[in-house]
């Protein structure tokens, strides 16, 4: 097969550059080519059994078309400080107007009006002065929240114009390998079970999202792309009672608080806070089990949920960062027979495990009904921990009640953004030909972003074609 362009993932880095090319009167043909299924084919088997069967080949939450956005809590970051450091590559200026066009599109497809954290009370205010005396920044996001029920609609919305328009896409196939000769890539080779199949292309774009990181490392270090190890995240799930976070929730929906707790200064955050929210669970290619969460538009629980992520830079000679995090990930999951951990943050301050009675007993009841009472501190680094620990009680500084025994600890929550290509600011890295986006490449981080560079990407390639 010839075509113009070949996509490797339907995530929202891939769609969003098919999008934006043919908006922008590309002529040639389009392929994606998408390891896992149709959007409407994407059914998490859960919903009937009540806990995770491990899905072959592929679990649909993360893998098929929009990849893990169709079932996520659907939060759009309208701000270019939040969601990565493509505004250090093309510029903040350029960066914000790309969020604003991409959120007209979102709105065209469907997504709700009405715009979360863009409140300037007094009370906003009084945040802000306890994140300063805790030694936190605040930083101000509006966010758009399509909702995880909404964001299934408004991306089989965009699969469908996709399809009408005429993009091919190419489901339950892999990518395997990359088709380079003379410095110059080509194409792709891609699998289905025994068969194999080659797609030759003027462009290639690699847009795998997080779960394709790993695989995009070794690929890049097989064929020289320029690269650099660049960060993970390690963290947890936290969950808290609606009424502990209900001035912050009301206030900004999400508390973007970020610190840098002692003795080892790493960045610590706040991220994807939902607000009657449910925990979720997530598996990998390799069978690892990573904890997330998301929220409704309808349905709500007694609980908010959010991740607090500590990031890990590596030097020299290390450049294994997204195998250290597989690693510690592997370990918790061993320690919860295949589950997810949870922990009470009192038990850990008492140095205890915490048991399923003490958990039935709590005013916070676990909205991941089959996650396993245990000791999560006997698998994350002493580092994470450490960080975590001081950084919930700085954040108790400006949620009173937030660092309470019977806060909820879920483990692991991994986020792999390692890997970081090495692009000019046309996207091009140093093969001709080849093009990587997305959270893969190390350079975004969530749903807005990655649709920017998606926009991005397809302005690039039609340019090009009119000169």
């Amino acid at each position: 097969m010839n075509t113009g362009i070949v996509i490797v993932g339907a995530g929202p880095a891939g769609i969003f550059t098919a999008l934006e090319a043919v908006r922008r009167g590309y002529k040639k043909k389009i392929v994606i080519v998408e390891k896992g299924r149709p959007l409407e084919e994407r059914v998490c088997p859960k919903d009937k059994t009540k806990k995770c069967v491990n899905c072959k080949p592929y679990c649909n939450i993360t893998t098929g078309f929009s990849g893990a956005g169709a079932f996520s809590d659907g939060k759009l970051s309208l701000s270019y400080e939040v969601g990565g450091d493509l505004p250090k590559l093309i510029g903040e200026n350029e960066t914000q107007e790309l969020i604003n066009y991409a959120d007209g599109i979102y709105l065209e497809f469907g997504a709700d009006t009405k715009i979360e954290g863009v409140s300037s009370s007094e009370v906003v205010k009084e945040i802000r002065k306890r994140a300063i005396k805790a030694g936190l920044k605040l930083v101000d996001c509006p966010i758009r929240h399509i909702g995880t029920e909404k964001s299934h609609a408004l991306y089989l919305a965009i699969e469908h114009y996709l399809l009408d328009v005429g993009v091919e896409m190419i489901f339950g196939w892999e990518c395997s390998d990359l088709l380079l000769s003379d410095g110059v890539c080509r194409g792709i080779a891609i699998t289905k079970g025994e068969e194999s199949r080659e797609i030759c292309a003027d462009r290639t774009i690699i847009a795998t999202g997080r779960r394709g990181a790993d695989w995009l490392e070794h690929i890049c270090a097989g064929y020289n792309i320029a690269h650099s190890p660049g960060t993970v995240d390690i963290g947890v799930r936290v969950e808290v009672r609606n009424e502990i976070m209900e001035t912050i929730n009301e206030a900004l929906y999400e508390s973007k608080l970020i610190g840098y707790p002692k003795p080892f200064k790493n960045k610590v955050r706040i991220f994807c806070q939902n607000p009657g929210g449910f925990v979720s669970q997530e598996n990998y290619d390799n069978d690892l089990a990573v904890v997330n969460g998301h929220s409704f538009k309808e349905k709500k629980s007694d609980n908010t949920n959010l991740a607090i992520l500590c990031s890990h830079n590596f030097s020299e000679p290390f450049n294994q960062p997204i195998a250290y995090a597989q690693k510690v990930g592997e370990l918790t999951n061993m320690l919860g027979a295949g589950h997810i951990l949870v922990q009470r943050f009192g038990d850990i301050l008492d140095g205890k495990r915490t048991w399923e009675k003490e958990l039935s007993q709590s005013n916070v009841r676990p909205t991941l009904p089959d996650a396993v009472a245990g000791d999560i501190t006997a698998a994350l680094p002493y580092r994470s921990m450490t960080n975590i620990i001081n950084f919930i009680l700085a954040v108790d500084l400006v949620v009173p009640g937030f660092a309470s025994n019977e806060t909820l600890l879920y483990s692991p929550e991994l986020k792999f953004y390692s890997n970081r290509v090495k692009m000019d600011k046309n996207l091009n890295t140093n093969v001709k030909g080849l093009h990587c986006l997305g959270d893969s490449s190390g350079w975004t981080r969530g749903l807005m972003m990655a649709s920017v560079m998606g926009i991005l990407m397809g302005r690039k390639i039609t340019e090009d074609e009119s000169e």
